[in-house]
């Protein structure tokens, strides 16, 4: 299991929320503040199969909008997940 971590541009949040849960993956979605003029970022976190790492990066980057020079679609982090337990 791999946890992904996609810092997006808030404008581009529900897109790419959207397009990952009609692909059928979990999303969860944390407001936060970044970067040097502290732009609104939303960090979503999706847990996927190995496997599903690179299509969860194509999804990503076609929901986003085209950046302004010198900034990015997405910063995006892969983490090994050791365990996944849903509670309840």
């Amino acid at each position: 299991m791999k946890l992904i971590i996609a810092i997006v541009k808030d404008s581009d949040a529900m897109a790419v929320t959207d397009t990952l849960v009609a692909e059928g993956l979990g999303v969860t979605r944390v407001a936060s503040t970044g970067g040097f003029l502290r732009r609104g970022n939303v960090t979503l976190l999706i847990g996927v199969e190995p496997e599903a790492v690179e299509r969860v990066f194509e999804l990503v980057e076609e929901s986003c909008h085209v950046p302004e020079p010198g900034q990015h679609k997405a910063t995006v982090f892969v983490l090994p997940a050791e365990e996944f337990t849903q509670l309840g």
